[in-house]
């Protein structure tokens, strides 16, 4: 067994255990490996493995990698900051999208999103606890978002993703994620049907899932450090 295989293999134990201890189904709770600096031979390994939903930041990285692995069944999900110039790229190839902070974003993935290609799953991102350097549409404005991306026909928004600013302990974490869900709750309570809340990572996907996490990003726990120096 790969390296790769054998951690993916930890990761879901981590899930699993998480689930059973805030009394969960597990299969409620989807994986997303980050391969974000990661080659095409380490993405085709963790498909081997089983994997086949895979996170990635930097857009150009993603969309070369995607056509070397485009005889795999994979599905790519967009979790790195659009900018303008990088939206029609982001709707031509990807699947899903977690970073949308703003209607400008979302009208032109929209319009650049082809009308044979399913819609494009969209989460929100909100900066749920004012982190400085984080994106992410401030919490009282995610449903006036939330609504007017719902409204756009070639997007289908799924529900909110979250990075929150690390936390010195289990219990802090989750209280920050239980904001998050709070804002979902709040904003499904409001008629719009999401499902998914994206959040948690190699560190913090415990408190994530206690928190009602229903998908999890993580990268380092499966495919190890990253080097930056060519991202």
């Amino acid at each position: 067994m790969t390296t790769i295989a054998t951690q993916l293999q930890t990761v879901h134990a981590r899930i699993t255990a998480a689930c059973l201890a805030a009394g969960r189904d597990p299969r409620d709770v989807r994986l997303l490996a980050v391969s974000k600096t990661f080659g095409p031979e380490a993405v085709a390994e963790a498909y081997a493995a089983g994997q086949t939903a895979f996170g990635e930041n930097y857009i150009q990285e993603a969309v070369e990698k995607m056509a070397a692995l485009s005889h795999l069944p994979l599905e790519w999900h967009c979790i790195g900051p659009i900018q303008s110039n990088k939206t029609r790229l982001v709707a031509q190839h990807f699947a899903w999208v977690h970073t949308v902070d703003r209607l400008k974003i979302a009208q032109r993935l929209h319009e650049q999103r082809a009308s044979d290609l399913p819609p494009l799953q969209v989460c929100i991102q909100v900066n749920v606890d004012g982190g400085p350097t984080k994106s992410g549409v401030v919490p009282h404005e995610a449903l006036a978002l939330a609504r007017e991306v719902a409204a756009l026909p070639r997007l289908a928004l799924r529900g909110l993703m979250c990075i929150p600013e690390p936390a010195p302990d289990f219990e802090a974490s989750r209280a920050v994620f239980m904001r998050a869900r709070a804002l979902f709750d709040q904003i499904r309570s409001e008629g719009l049907a999401l499902d998914t809340l994206s959040m948690g990572m190699t560190a913090d996907l415990e408190a994530a899932i206690h928190a009602g996490s229903t998908m999890v990003r993580v990268g380092t726990a499966i495919f190890g450090g990253r080097s930056y120096a060519a991202a």
